[in-house]
């Protein structure tokens, strides 16, 4: 089988991955632009009445504001959790370290129902259920074994003993963090920002039972599918879309980043 061919069923291959992918969202966003009530062929006239009717309800901009605080605290807090934890690991060795590894990358692991059931019962425990805080406590715990990851793999690319050279003619430890560790990491603690605030973004099942009160954008999509099919919900899945895709490519862009080469200071 000649190189041109492999490549040719490779370039196929990759296509039909996407549409089969995509055409779910994709076909979700066109629904957004009927005017028709429920998602018919042959569609309706054009129209962005979805879009005003969930532009003009408050609900909406108050979930929308809920899931864009916790979004954003929970990629901090992750990013800089997983920033110490992968700087744990490159920097220093000690017994039972896969251990610590291995419970560092565990919560992803766990099937989301068992998370969401254990938080909440934890946070309950705490008194502090029910509060957006809450759900930004459990996305941490959810997201910051990606930050960790992304990271890590990050400093595996650095010469191990170019912080040690910068202690050696008289860097400090912050001051060897700040010009040699911190500038090449950034890419990724970039990268691990905005994977994190994409997958906080997204996430329903532990959001639906810490948050209480504080609906996310993925709380009131199910609040607003119960009981019948609301073209709205188009409308605002196709947000949910965008901002996930446009992290998710920033993300991407930023973890390909070489980024500059550290140099130990004088």
């Amino acid at each position: 089988m000649s190189d041109r061919l492999i490549k040719w069923l490779l370039w196929c291959y990759l296509g039909l991955l996407l549409v089969f992918v995509f055409s779910p969202i994709l076909t979700s966003v066109i629904f957004s632009f009927n005017s028709d009530r429920f998602p018919t062929i042959p569609l309706g006239s054009f129209t962005l009445k979805w879009y005003q009717t969930i532009f003009d309800d408050p609900d909406v901009w108050s979930a929308a504001r809920t899931s864009i605080f916790v979004s954003l605290c929970t990629a901090t807090l992750a990013t800089f959790i997983g920033f110490c934890t992968a700087y744990t690991d490159y920097r220093y060795g000690f017994r039972f370290k896969g251990a610590y590894l291995a419970l560092a990358l565990l919560p992803p692991t766990i099937p989301l129902i068992i998370m969401a059931l254990a938080m909440l019962a934890w946070l309950s425990k705490l008194g502090i259920s029910g509060r957006a805080w809450s759900v930004v406590i459990a996305h941490t715990v959810l997201c910051a074994p990606f930050a960790m990851g992304i990271i890590r793999l990050r400093l595996q690319q650095i010469d191990p003993d170019l912080e040690s050279a910068a202690w050696n003619l008289g860097a400090s430890e912050w001051s060897a963090m700040k010009t040699i560790i911190v500038p090449f990491a950034r890419p990724a603690l970039i990268s691990a920002f905005c994977l994190t605030m994409a997958v906080s973004f997204d996430e329903f099942a532990v959001a639906w039972f810490v948050a209480g009160l504080n609906k996310t954008i993925p709380v009131l999509i199910l609040e607003v599918l119960q009981g019948t099919t609301d073209p709205q919900i188009y409308a605002i899945g196709t947000f949910v879309f965008l901002t996930s895709i446009t992290l998710v490519i920033i993300a991407q862009v930023f973890f390909m980043t070489r980024g500059r080469k550290p140099t130990a200071p004088a």
